[in-house]
């Protein structure tokens, strides 16, 4: 039914510097993965933007990897990648809602995340969202990731300094010079 509904997908931003990113992807469902990491390199490709690739045995680490590489790398933004398919179990919805939860917590945070965690009911489900040549999500979530990166540097690039901009930024300090060489007062 949803697939049959048309859906605005907003243009790549554009960077005036490099932009890193970190995909994190489980491979716990390898073949959907594989499609997964696919569209999100190839979008990332196309705005420019460089990426680095790891893997997480399943979705619940996806989230704790990210806030990790926060803490201790310089990227940007990340793409959290995978697949859950309900199962028999109670365990669908606690994947399903933690690492969604998790990922939220550290969008909140300021972190710059796309999340392209497949929650699905049947491998169906997962091979149209995963395919490259179709929805593929991961090419979504990585324009997610970017589109944030983007807003983040747009509100994100206040002056440094207590109480004072830095120097040439609508400011002149006295005994400062003008772009002749003359001394201002």
């Amino acid at each position: 039914m949803a697939a049959s509904l048309e859906h605005t997908v907003l243009p790549a931003p554009e960077f005036d510097r490099p932009v890193k990113v970190l995909i994190v992807v489980s491979p716990y469902y390898s073949d959907i993965a594989a499609g997964l990491l696919s569209g999100a390199k190839a979008a990332l490709e196309d705005a420019g933007a460089t990426y680095e690739v790891v893997e997480m045995p399943g979705a619940l680490e996806i989230p704790t990897a990210i806030g990790i590489a926060e803490r201790r790398s310089n990227f940007d933004g990340f793409v959290a990648l995978g697949c859950v398919i309900r199962g028999e179990t109670t365990h669908y919805e606690t994947v399903c809602n933690d690492s969604s939860r998790a990922l939220q917590l550290l969008g909140l945070q300021g972190l710059c995340i796309g999340n392209g965690i497949l929650t699905v009911e049947n491998k169906d489900q997962a091979d149209v969202r995963a395919d490259p040549d179709g929805q593929n999500k991961g090419g979504g979530a990585a324009l997610a990731a970017l589109h944030l990166v983007a807003l983040a540097r747009k509100w994100g690039s206040s002056p440094q300094g207590i109480g004072f901009k830095p120097r040439g930024e609508d400011t002149v300090m006295a005994g400062s010079f003008d772009t002749d060489g003359n001394t201002t007062a």
